[in-house]
Protein backbone atom coordinates (compact mmCIF):
# COMPACT_ATOMS: atom_id res chain seq x y z
CA UNK A 1 0.00 0.00 0.00
CA UNK A 2 2.82 2.31 0.85
CA UNK A 3 4.36 1.77 -2.51
CA UNK A 4 0.41 3.23 -4.32
CA UNK A 5 1.17 6.63 -2.41
CA UNK A 6 4.57 7.56 -2.07
CA UNK A 7 6.07 8.98 -5.86
CA UNK A 8 8.99 10.87 -6.69
CA UNK A 9 8.86 14.69 -6.12
CA UNK A 10 10.27 14.66 -9.59
CA UNK A 11 8.18 13.08 -11.49
CA UNK A 12 5.05 10.61 -11.39
CA UNK A 13 7.55 7.37 -11.44
CA UNK A 14 6.95 5.37 -8.48
CA UNK A 15 9.71 4.74 -5.64
CA UNK A 16 11.36 1.38 -5.82
CA UNK A 17 10.42 -1.26 -2.69
CA UNK A 18 14.50 -0.70 -1.61
CA UNK A 19 13.69 2.74 -1.41
CA UNK A 20 10.29 2.67 0.14
CA UNK A 21 12.12 0.33 2.87
CA UNK A 22 14.77 2.77 3.70
CA UNK A 23 11.79 5.33 3.66
CA UNK A 24 10.11 3.55 6.44
CA UNK A 25 13.52 2.36 8.42
CA UNK A 26 14.73 6.11 8.82
CA UNK A 27 11.62 8.02 8.99
CA UNK A 28 9.04 5.91 11.15
CA UNK A 29 7.34 8.82 13.14
CA UNK A 30 5.84 9.85 9.88
CA UNK A 31 4.55 6.65 10.21
CA UNK A 32 3.19 7.05 14.02
CA UNK A 33 1.79 10.10 12.48
CA UNK A 34 -0.09 8.38 9.85
CA UNK A 35 -1.22 6.45 13.23
CA UNK A 36 -2.80 9.18 14.50
CA UNK A 37 -5.10 9.86 11.81
CA UNK A 38 -6.46 6.47 11.14
CA UNK A 39 -7.32 6.18 14.98
CA UNK A 40 -10.53 6.84 17.15
CA UNK A 41 -9.91 10.85 17.96
CA UNK A 42 -9.43 10.43 21.76
CA UNK A 43 -7.12 7.59 21.49
CA UNK A 44 -5.01 10.02 19.83
CA UNK A 45 -5.32 12.50 22.45
CA UNK A 46 -4.94 10.66 25.18
CA UNK A 47 -1.75 9.18 23.33
CA UNK A 48 -0.45 12.42 23.02
CA UNK A 49 -0.92 13.66 26.41
CA UNK A 50 -1.82 10.84 29.12
CA UNK A 51 -0.09 12.51 31.97
CA UNK A 52 -1.53 15.85 31.53
CA UNK A 53 -4.72 17.48 33.02
CA UNK A 54 -7.67 17.03 30.09
CA UNK A 55 -9.11 20.28 28.95
CA UNK A 56 -12.44 19.71 27.04
CA UNK A 57 -14.90 21.49 25.02
CA UNK A 58 -17.35 20.88 27.14
CA UNK A 59 -15.74 23.02 29.82
CA UNK A 60 -16.85 26.04 27.30
CA UNK A 61 -20.42 27.77 27.56
CA UNK A 62 -23.08 26.71 24.81
CA UNK A 63 -21.90 28.79 21.90
CA UNK A 64 -18.53 29.55 22.24
CA UNK A 65 -16.44 30.11 19.24
CA UNK A 66 -13.49 28.47 18.41
CA UNK A 67 -11.51 29.25 14.95
CA UNK A 68 -8.10 29.70 14.16
CA UNK A 69 -6.74 33.05 12.96
CA UNK A 70 -4.89 34.59 9.78
CA UNK A 71 -4.07 37.75 8.01
CA UNK A 72 -4.14 38.89 4.51
CA UNK A 73 -0.49 39.72 3.66
CA UNK A 74 0.68 36.82 5.80
CA UNK A 75 -1.37 34.00 3.57
CA UNK A 76 -2.70 35.34 0.69
CA UNK A 77 0.82 35.99 -1.76
CA UNK A 78 -0.83 36.94 -5.55
CA UNK A 79 0.57 40.59 -4.65
CA UNK A 80 -0.29 42.37 -7.91
CA UNK A 81 -2.57 40.12 -9.36
CA UNK A 82 -6.16 40.88 -10.64
CA UNK A 83 -5.97 44.33 -9.65
CA UNK A 84 -4.41 44.46 -5.91
CA UNK A 85 -2.38 47.81 -5.26
CA UNK A 86 1.19 47.73 -3.95
CA UNK A 87 1.18 47.63 -0.25
CA UNK A 88 3.57 48.92 2.55
CA UNK A 89 4.56 45.61 3.20
CA UNK A 90 4.81 44.69 -0.39
CA UNK A 91 7.51 47.52 -0.75
CA UNK A 92 8.82 47.42 2.45
CA UNK A 93 10.03 43.22 2.35
CA UNK A 94 12.04 44.31 -0.93
CA UNK A 95 14.32 46.29 0.75
CA UNK A 96 17.44 44.09 0.89
CA UNK A 97 17.87 43.16 5.31
CA UNK A 98 14.74 44.68 6.22
CA UNK A 99 13.48 40.32 5.93
CA UNK A 100 15.26 37.78 7.51
CA UNK A 101 16.90 35.63 4.52
CA UNK A 102 15.27 38.64 2.77
CA UNK A 103 11.84 36.74 2.26
CA UNK A 104 8.41 37.93 1.14
CA UNK A 105 4.53 37.87 0.87
CA UNK A 106 5.06 37.90 -2.74
CA UNK A 107 3.29 34.26 -2.55
CA UNK A 108 3.32 33.95 1.01
CA UNK A 109 0.94 30.55 1.39
CA UNK A 110 -0.97 31.19 -2.29
CA UNK A 111 -4.33 31.24 -0.33
CA UNK A 112 -5.53 33.57 -3.32
CA UNK A 113 -5.54 30.62 -4.68
CA UNK A 114 -6.37 28.17 -2.23
CA UNK A 115 -8.87 29.28 0.00
CA UNK A 116 -11.07 26.31 -0.86
CA UNK A 117 -8.64 23.84 0.18
CA UNK A 118 -8.15 26.09 3.34
CA UNK A 119 -11.62 26.57 4.24
CA UNK A 120 -11.91 22.27 3.53
CA UNK A 121 -9.17 22.29 5.80
CA UNK A 122 -10.87 24.20 8.62
CA UNK A 123 -14.11 22.18 8.42
CA UNK A 124 -12.06 18.80 8.63
CA UNK A 125 -10.65 20.58 12.07
CA UNK A 126 -14.38 21.08 13.28
CA UNK A 127 -14.11 25.37 13.92
CA UNK A 128 -17.02 27.38 13.93
CA UNK A 129 -15.48 30.36 13.12
CA UNK A 130 -12.37 32.24 11.04
CA UNK A 131 -10.80 35.23 11.97
CA UNK A 132 -9.12 36.80 8.95
CA UNK A 133 -8.09 40.31 7.67
CA UNK A 134 -8.32 42.16 4.40
CA UNK A 135 -5.74 43.25 2.25
CA UNK A 136 -6.92 47.09 1.77
CA UNK A 137 -4.83 47.47 -1.21
CA UNK A 138 -6.70 44.40 -2.63
CA UNK A 139 -10.21 46.54 -2.30
CA UNK A 140 -9.01 50.17 -3.34
CA UNK A 141 -5.59 49.57 -4.66
CA UNK A 142 -5.11 53.20 -4.48
CA UNK A 143 -7.37 53.98 -1.56
CA UNK A 144 -9.95 57.12 -2.17
CA UNK A 145 -7.69 58.07 -4.91
CA UNK A 146 -8.80 55.39 -7.30
CA UNK A 147 -11.52 53.07 -8.31
CA UNK A 148 -12.85 49.67 -5.62
CA UNK A 149 -11.28 46.74 -6.90
CA UNK A 150 -14.30 44.11 -8.28
CA UNK A 151 -11.77 41.53 -8.55
CA UNK A 152 -10.87 42.08 -4.48
CA UNK A 153 -14.65 42.35 -3.95
CA UNK A 154 -15.46 39.14 -5.31
CA UNK A 155 -12.31 37.35 -3.76
CA UNK A 156 -13.64 37.78 -0.25
CA UNK A 157 -16.98 37.59 -1.34
CA UNK A 158 -16.18 33.59 -2.22
CA UNK A 159 -14.40 33.24 1.52
CA UNK A 160 -17.17 34.41 3.11
CA UNK A 161 -19.78 32.82 1.36
CA UNK A 162 -17.89 29.34 1.37
CA UNK A 163 -17.09 29.63 5.07
CA UNK A 164 -20.73 30.16 5.80
CA UNK A 165 -21.48 26.82 3.44
CA UNK A 166 -19.47 24.85 5.95
CA UNK A 167 -20.81 26.27 8.76
CA UNK A 168 -17.76 28.84 9.59
CA UNK A 169 -18.72 32.07 11.26
CA UNK A 170 -16.50 34.76 9.63
CA UNK A 171 -15.00 37.44 11.91
CA UNK A 172 -13.65 40.45 9.38
CA UNK A 173 -10.51 42.26 10.47
CA UNK A 174 -10.35 45.80 8.29
CA UNK A 175 -6.88 46.48 8.81
CA UNK A 176 -3.69 43.73 9.96
CA UNK A 177 -0.78 45.82 9.54
CA UNK A 178 -0.77 46.22 5.24
CA UNK A 179 -2.26 49.02 3.66
CA UNK A 180 -2.12 50.52 0.06
CA UNK A 181 1.42 51.93 -0.28
CA UNK A 182 0.24 55.14 -2.11
CA UNK A 183 -1.16 56.51 1.38
CA UNK A 184 2.18 56.59 2.61
CA UNK A 185 3.83 58.16 0.54
CA UNK A 186 0.90 60.99 0.13
CA UNK A 187 0.63 61.89 3.43
CA UNK A 188 2.23 59.61 6.21
CA UNK A 189 0.15 56.88 6.40
CA UNK A 190 -0.81 56.67 10.49
CA UNK A 191 0.75 59.63 10.99
CA UNK A 192 -1.70 62.24 9.59
CA UNK A 193 -5.27 62.88 10.10
CA UNK A 194 -5.95 62.01 6.64
CA UNK A 195 -5.95 58.86 6.92
CA UNK A 196 -9.16 58.26 9.07
CA UNK A 197 -11.65 59.30 6.16
CA UNK A 198 -9.48 56.52 4.21
CA UNK A 199 -10.42 54.18 6.65
CA UNK A 200 -13.92 55.21 7.07
CA UNK A 201 -13.95 54.89 3.26
CA UNK A 202 -12.87 51.73 3.28
CA UNK A 203 -15.09 50.64 5.45
CA UNK A 204 -17.96 51.44 4.02
CA UNK A 205 -17.13 50.18 0.94
CA UNK A 206 -16.71 46.44 3.22
CA UNK A 207 -19.89 46.79 5.73
CA UNK A 208 -21.95 47.23 2.22
CA UNK A 209 -20.32 44.39 0.17
CA UNK A 210 -19.94 42.02 3.28
CA UNK A 211 -22.07 42.99 5.96
CA UNK A 212 -25.24 40.76 5.07
CA UNK A 213 -23.30 37.72 5.84
CA UNK A 214 -20.38 39.22 8.22
CA UNK A 215 -21.44 39.62 12.39
CA UNK A 216 -18.26 40.50 14.14
CA UNK A 217 -16.23 42.81 12.50
CA UNK A 218 -12.41 44.00 13.71
CA UNK A 219 -11.74 47.55 12.86
CA UNK A 220 -7.87 47.52 13.51
CA UNK A 221 -5.86 44.23 14.61
CA UNK A 222 -3.08 45.41 17.40
CA UNK A 223 -2.61 49.48 17.00
CA UNK A 224 -0.64 49.13 20.29
CA UNK A 225 1.69 46.66 18.36
CA UNK A 226 1.96 48.92 15.07
CA UNK A 227 2.52 51.87 17.38
CA UNK A 228 5.46 50.48 18.77
CA UNK A 229 7.30 47.93 16.55
CA UNK A 230 6.30 50.79 13.35
CA UNK A 231 6.84 54.47 15.16
CA UNK A 232 9.46 53.74 18.14
CA UNK A 233 11.27 51.04 17.62
CA UNK A 234 10.90 50.93 13.67
CA UNK A 235 10.94 47.63 12.49
CA UNK A 236 7.96 47.72 10.60
CA UNK A 237 7.04 49.89 7.57
CA UNK A 238 7.65 52.54 7.31
CA UNK A 239 10.29 52.42 9.81
CA UNK A 240 10.51 55.43 11.70
CA UNK A 241 12.02 55.77 15.45
CA UNK A 242 14.93 57.66 16.84
CA UNK A 243 17.61 57.13 19.53
CA UNK A 244 17.89 54.83 22.03
CA UNK A 245 15.01 52.77 20.33
CA UNK A 246 16.78 52.72 16.95
CA UNK A 247 18.89 54.59 14.52
CA UNK A 248 16.25 55.13 11.61
CA UNK A 249 16.57 57.53 8.62
CA UNK A 250 13.55 59.60 10.08
CA UNK A 251 10.89 59.60 13.06
CA UNK A 252 10.38 60.76 16.49
CA UNK A 253 9.67 57.75 18.91
CA UNK A 254 8.69 59.95 21.65
CA UNK A 255 5.99 61.53 19.73
CA UNK A 256 5.08 59.82 16.72
CA UNK A 257 3.70 56.53 18.72
CA UNK A 258 1.57 58.67 20.32
CA UNK A 259 0.34 60.60 17.17
CA UNK A 260 -0.36 57.01 15.30
CA UNK A 261 -2.19 55.62 18.21
CA UNK A 262 -4.56 58.67 18.40
CA UNK A 263 -5.52 58.77 14.88
CA UNK A 264 -5.93 54.63 14.83
CA UNK A 265 -8.36 55.09 17.63
CA UNK A 266 -10.17 57.80 15.82
CA UNK A 267 -10.15 55.99 13.14
CA UNK A 268 -11.76 53.23 14.85
CA UNK A 269 -14.43 55.37 16.42
CA UNK A 270 -15.85 56.78 13.17
CA UNK A 271 -15.82 53.53 11.69
CA UNK A 272 -18.24 52.11 14.83
CA UNK A 273 -20.30 55.56 14.83
CA UNK A 274 -21.22 55.12 11.24
CA UNK A 275 -21.52 50.87 11.54
CA UNK A 276 -23.89 51.63 14.68
CA UNK A 277 -25.87 54.32 12.98
CA UNK A 278 -26.20 53.21 9.17
CA UNK A 279 -25.26 49.40 9.34
CA UNK A 280 -25.78 48.18 12.93
CA UNK A 281 -30.19 47.61 12.66
CA UNK A 282 -30.17 46.08 9.18
CA UNK A 283 -26.98 43.99 9.15
CA UNK A 284 -27.25 42.66 12.91
CA UNK A 285 -23.57 42.78 13.33
CA UNK A 286 -20.66 43.64 16.01
CA UNK A 287 -17.59 45.90 15.86
CA UNK A 288 -14.74 45.86 18.13
CA UNK A 289 -11.26 45.90 18.06
CA UNK A 290 -7.84 43.79 19.01
CA UNK A 291 -5.52 44.75 21.48
CA UNK A 292 -1.48 42.92 21.19
CA UNK A 293 -1.54 42.37 25.63
CA UNK A 294 1.12 40.97 27.49
CA UNK A 295 0.51 40.19 30.73
CA UNK A 296 3.45 41.85 33.66
CA UNK A 297 4.51 40.37 36.79
CA UNK A 298 6.96 42.50 39.24
CA UNK A 299 10.13 41.54 39.01
CA UNK A 300 10.85 42.40 42.54
CA UNK A 301 8.67 41.89 45.21
CA UNK A 302 9.03 45.98 45.86
CA UNK A 303 6.00 48.20 45.57
CA UNK A 304 8.26 49.85 42.82
CA UNK A 305 7.94 47.42 40.44
CA UNK A 306 4.22 46.45 41.57
CA UNK A 307 2.79 50.09 40.47
CA UNK A 308 5.34 49.71 37.28
CA UNK A 309 3.44 46.72 36.54
CA UNK A 310 0.10 49.22 36.54
CA UNK A 311 1.65 51.34 34.27
CA UNK A 312 2.87 48.65 31.85
CA UNK A 313 -0.59 47.54 31.97
CA UNK A 314 -2.14 51.03 31.28
CA UNK A 315 1.15 51.79 28.47
CA UNK A 316 0.32 48.88 26.38
CA UNK A 317 -3.30 48.07 26.98
CA UNK A 318 -5.01 50.73 28.19
CA UNK A 319 -3.64 53.03 25.78
CA UNK A 320 -5.64 51.83 23.54
CA UNK A 321 -8.70 51.05 24.93
CA UNK A 322 -9.63 53.26 27.77
CA UNK A 323 -10.58 55.80 24.76
CA UNK A 324 -12.53 53.49 23.46
CA UNK A 325 -14.39 52.21 26.53
CA UNK A 326 -14.48 55.81 28.73
CA UNK A 327 -13.87 58.40 26.20
CA UNK A 328 -10.06 59.20 27.82
CA UNK A 329 -7.07 57.81 27.91
CA UNK A 330 -5.59 56.49 31.10
CA UNK A 331 -4.76 58.32 34.42
CA UNK A 332 -1.15 57.06 34.61
CA UNK A 333 -0.39 58.23 30.67
CA UNK A 334 -1.44 61.37 31.65
CA UNK A 335 1.01 61.50 34.84
CA UNK A 336 4.15 60.56 32.81
CA UNK A 337 3.43 62.36 29.30
CA UNK A 338 1.76 65.24 30.15
CA UNK A 339 1.06 67.92 27.41
CA UNK A 340 3.44 65.14 24.79
CA UNK A 341 -0.09 62.91 25.29
CA UNK A 342 -2.81 64.04 22.32
CA UNK A 343 -6.18 65.69 23.43
CA UNK A 344 -9.87 64.06 22.11
CA UNK A 345 -12.39 67.49 21.61
CA UNK A 346 -15.03 67.34 23.36
CA UNK A 347 -16.86 66.43 20.09
CA UNK A 348 -14.26 63.59 19.92
CA UNK A 349 -14.76 62.23 23.35
CA UNK A 350 -18.55 61.71 22.53
CA UNK A 351 -17.74 59.75 19.11
CA UNK A 352 -15.24 57.54 20.80
CA UNK A 353 -16.32 56.60 24.30
CA UNK A 354 -18.47 53.37 24.26
CA UNK A 355 -17.38 52.92 20.47
CA UNK A 356 -16.44 49.11 21.03
CA UNK A 357 -19.14 45.83 21.17
CA UNK A 358 -16.46 43.39 22.47
CA UNK A 359 -12.41 43.68 23.16
CA UNK A 360 -10.21 41.23 21.45
CA UNK A 361 -6.78 40.12 22.73
CA UNK A 362 -3.96 38.47 20.87
CA UNK A 363 -2.43 36.94 24.06
CA UNK A 364 0.59 34.95 24.13
CA UNK A 365 2.99 35.15 27.04
CA UNK A 366 3.85 37.79 30.05
CA UNK A 367 6.98 39.78 30.93
CA UNK A 368 8.39 41.10 34.04
CA UNK A 369 8.46 44.51 35.11
CA UNK A 370 10.81 46.98 36.73
CA UNK A 371 10.61 50.57 37.43
CA UNK A 372 12.30 53.24 35.98
CA UNK A 373 11.46 56.16 38.35
CA UNK A 374 13.81 55.11 41.44
CA UNK A 375 15.87 52.36 39.40
CA UNK A 376 18.21 52.85 36.26
CA UNK A 377 17.23 51.88 33.74
CA UNK A 378 18.66 51.65 29.42
CA UNK A 379 17.58 51.17 26.08
CA UNK A 380 14.84 53.78 27.30
CA UNK A 381 12.67 52.83 29.71
CA UNK A 382 13.58 55.80 31.32
CA UNK A 383 11.64 57.73 29.06
CA UNK A 384 8.12 59.07 29.35
CA UNK A 385 6.63 57.42 26.15
CA UNK A 386 8.04 54.24 28.05
CA UNK A 387 5.98 54.89 30.77
CA UNK A 388 9.70 54.93 33.21
CA UNK A 389 9.86 51.22 33.39
CA UNK A 390 11.62 48.44 31.62
CA UNK A 391 10.59 44.60 30.70
CA UNK A 392 12.90 42.06 31.25
CA UNK A 393 12.34 38.38 30.55
CA UNK A 394 14.36 36.75 33.32
CA UNK A 395 14.52 36.78 37.09
CA UNK A 396 18.21 36.16 38.52
CA UNK A 397 19.16 34.57 35.19
CA UNK A 398 15.67 32.15 35.23
CA UNK A 399 13.81 33.12 32.01
CA UNK A 400 9.86 33.45 33.32
CA UNK A 401 8.96 30.55 31.56
CA UNK A 402 9.89 27.93 28.61
CA UNK A 403 11.35 30.11 25.92
CA UNK A 404 9.67 29.94 21.76
CA UNK A 405 10.73 31.16 18.34
CA UNK A 406 9.81 34.94 19.60
CA UNK A 407 12.29 36.63 21.89
CA UNK A 408 9.68 37.91 24.07
CA UNK A 409 6.90 35.24 23.94
CA UNK A 410 7.46 32.54 26.79
CA UNK A 411 5.01 29.55 27.90
CA UNK A 412 3.23 31.42 31.02
CA UNK A 413 -0.18 30.18 31.16
CA UNK A 414 -1.22 31.93 34.40
CA UNK A 415 -0.91 35.04 32.65
CA UNK A 416 -4.22 34.47 30.23
CA UNK A 417 -6.32 33.74 33.26
CA UNK A 418 -4.44 36.98 34.89
CA UNK A 419 -5.39 39.05 31.34
CA UNK A 420 -8.93 38.24 31.65
CA UNK A 421 -9.26 39.30 35.00
CA UNK A 422 -7.63 42.93 34.46
CA UNK A 423 -9.50 43.30 31.31
CA UNK A 424 -12.86 41.86 33.19
CA UNK A 425 -12.53 44.80 36.12
CA UNK A 426 -11.11 47.53 34.13
CA UNK A 427 -13.82 47.09 31.39
CA UNK A 428 -16.90 46.52 33.81
CA UNK A 429 -16.72 42.42 32.11
CA UNK A 430 -17.16 43.54 28.46
CA UNK A 431 -17.49 40.59 25.65
CA UNK A 432 -14.09 39.08 25.11
CA UNK A 433 -12.43 37.47 22.58
CA UNK A 434 -9.13 35.88 22.58
CA UNK A 435 -8.58 36.49 18.78
CA UNK A 436 -4.62 35.16 19.02
CA UNK A 437 -3.05 32.38 20.96
CA UNK A 438 0.00 30.35 19.78
CA UNK A 439 2.89 28.77 20.35
CA UNK A 440 6.24 28.68 17.52
CA UNK A 441 9.08 26.32 18.80
CA UNK A 442 12.64 27.94 19.14
CA UNK A 443 14.51 27.49 15.50
CA UNK A 444 17.05 25.00 15.58
CA UNK A 445 19.34 24.77 12.70
CA UNK A 446 19.03 21.49 12.06
CA UNK A 447 15.41 21.05 12.00
CA UNK A 448 14.02 18.55 10.01
CA UNK A 449 10.64 18.27 8.80
CA UNK A 450 9.34 15.57 11.27
CA UNK A 451 10.15 17.25 14.29
CA UNK A 452 8.42 19.91 12.94
CA UNK A 453 5.16 17.75 12.26
CA UNK A 454 5.46 15.78 15.81
CA UNK A 455 4.92 19.32 17.89
CA UNK A 456 3.72 18.08 20.84
CA UNK A 457 5.14 20.99 22.78
CA UNK A 458 2.06 23.08 20.92
CA UNK A 459 -0.61 20.87 22.01
CA UNK A 460 0.68 20.81 25.73
CA UNK A 461 0.61 25.17 24.88
CA UNK A 462 -2.74 25.25 24.13
CA UNK A 463 -4.04 22.98 26.52
CA UNK A 464 -2.55 24.85 29.40
CA UNK A 465 -3.57 28.01 28.09
CA UNK A 466 -7.10 27.10 27.31
CA UNK A 467 -7.42 25.30 31.01
CA UNK A 468 -6.32 28.93 32.07
CA UNK A 469 -8.99 30.45 30.37
CA UNK A 470 -11.32 28.27 31.25
CA UNK A 471 -10.93 28.92 35.02
CA UNK A 472 -11.18 32.65 34.34
CA UNK A 473 -14.56 32.08 32.30
CA UNK A 474 -15.77 29.93 36.05
CA UNK A 475 -14.76 32.96 37.76
CA UNK A 476 -17.38 34.82 35.54
CA UNK A 477 -15.51 36.38 32.72
CA UNK A 478 -17.47 36.90 29.79
CA UNK A 479 -14.98 35.22 27.43
CA UNK A 480 -17.03 34.14 23.66
CA UNK A 481 -14.09 32.84 21.49
CA UNK A 482 -10.66 31.67 21.38
CA UNK A 483 -8.65 31.45 18.13
CA UNK A 484 -5.81 29.72 17.31
CA UNK A 485 -2.88 31.24 15.95
CA UNK A 486 -2.17 29.90 13.45
CA UNK A 487 -4.25 28.04 10.54
CA UNK A 488 -0.66 27.24 8.67
CA UNK A 489 2.65 28.20 8.81
CA UNK A 490 2.66 31.89 7.31
CA UNK A 491 5.08 35.14 7.04
CA UNK A 492 5.82 35.78 10.50
CA UNK A 493 6.50 39.92 9.47
CA UNK A 494 10.50 40.29 9.85
CA UNK A 495 11.24 37.06 10.82
CA UNK A 496 9.84 35.45 7.25
CA UNK A 497 9.21 31.80 7.01
CA UNK A 498 12.12 30.93 9.84
CA UNK A 499 8.91 31.10 13.08
CA UNK A 500 6.07 28.48 12.50
CA UNK A 501 3.03 28.95 14.67
CA UNK A 502 0.67 26.75 12.27
CA UNK A 503 -1.63 23.79 13.14
CA UNK A 504 -0.40 22.86 9.88
CA UNK A 505 2.72 22.53 8.02
CA UNK A 506 3.90 24.28 4.50
CA UNK A 507 5.79 22.38 2.15
CA UNK A 508 8.53 25.00 1.31
CA UNK A 509 11.34 22.73 0.60
CA UNK A 510 9.90 21.61 -3.05
CA UNK A 511 7.57 25.09 -3.31
CA UNK A 512 4.38 22.55 -3.60
CA UNK A 513 3.24 24.84 -0.37
CA UNK A 514 1.44 21.74 0.41
CA UNK A 515 -0.51 21.92 3.64
CA UNK A 516 0.89 18.87 6.38
CA UNK A 517 -0.83 18.41 9.55
CA UNK A 518 0.74 18.36 12.47
CA UNK A 519 0.22 16.65 15.58
CA UNK A 520 -1.58 19.40 17.10
CA UNK A 521 -3.81 19.57 13.68
CA UNK A 522 -4.98 15.79 15.47
CA UNK A 523 -5.05 17.50 18.61
CA UNK A 524 -7.54 19.65 17.54
CA UNK A 525 -10.12 17.69 15.88
CA UNK A 526 -10.27 15.67 18.78
CA UNK A 527 -10.77 18.39 21.04
CA UNK A 528 -13.77 20.37 19.40
CA UNK A 529 -14.91 16.54 18.49
CA UNK A 530 -15.16 15.37 22.29
CA UNK A 531 -18.52 16.27 24.09
CA UNK A 532 -19.47 18.89 21.28
CA UNK A 533 -22.96 17.80 21.45
CA UNK A 534 -22.85 18.96 25.44
CA UNK A 535 -22.36 22.35 23.71
CA UNK A 536 -24.99 23.16 20.93
CA UNK A 537 -27.92 22.36 20.24
CA UNK A 538 -27.59 20.14 16.67
CA UNK A 539 -25.24 17.67 16.40
CA UNK A 540 -22.52 18.98 13.86
CA UNK A 541 -20.60 16.27 12.06
CA UNK A 542 -16.49 16.86 12.01
CA UNK A 543 -15.18 15.39 8.68
CA UNK A 544 -12.18 13.26 9.42
CA UNK A 545 -8.18 14.40 7.61
CA UNK A 546 -8.70 13.83 4.50
CA UNK A 547 -6.72 10.88 2.98
CA UNK A 548 -4.52 13.42 0.46
CA UNK A 549 -3.49 14.92 4.02
CA UNK A 550 -1.93 11.84 5.02
CA UNK A 551 -0.37 11.26 1.73
CA UNK A 552 1.30 14.45 2.14
CA UNK A 553 2.75 13.64 5.67
CA UNK A 554 4.22 10.28 4.03
CA UNK A 555 5.32 12.64 0.96
CA UNK A 556 7.42 14.72 3.40
CA UNK A 557 9.03 11.81 4.63
CA UNK A 558 10.91 11.27 1.61
CA UNK A 559 11.63 15.18 1.39
CA UNK A 560 12.80 14.48 4.68
CA UNK A 561 15.06 11.88 3.41
CA UNK A 562 17.24 14.02 0.89
CA UNK A 563 17.35 16.43 2.99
Amino acid sequence: MIVGIIRKTSDSSVYTKTEVMRCQLCFFPFYLLFFFYSVDSSLAQISINEDEQQIQRSQFPEGFFFGTSTSSYQIEGAYLEDGKGLSNWDVFTHIPGKIRNNENGDVADDHYHRYMEDIEIMHSLGVNAYRFSISWARILPKGRFGKVNPKGIEFYNKIIDNLLLKGIEPFVALYHQDMPQILEESYGGWLNHLIQEDFLYLATICFNEFGDRVKHWITLNEPNHVAEFTYLRGELPPARCSPPFGNCSAGNSDVEPLVAMHNMLMAHAKVADMYHRHFKTTQGGLIGIIAFAFMYEPLRYEEVDREAVNRALAFNIAWMLDPLVYGKYPAEMHECLGLELPRFSNSDKELIRGSLDFIGINHYSTLYVKDCIYSACSMGGDRPVRGFLSTITERDGVPIGKPTAMPRFFVVPRGMKKIIEYLKQRYDNMPIFVTENGYSPKIQHDEHVEDLLQDVDRIKFHKAYLAALASAIRDGANVRGYFIWSLMDNFEWASGYSVRFGLYYIDRITNSLQRIPKFSATWFVSFLAINHTQNSTTKRSVKPLKPNMIHSTVEAAKIAANM
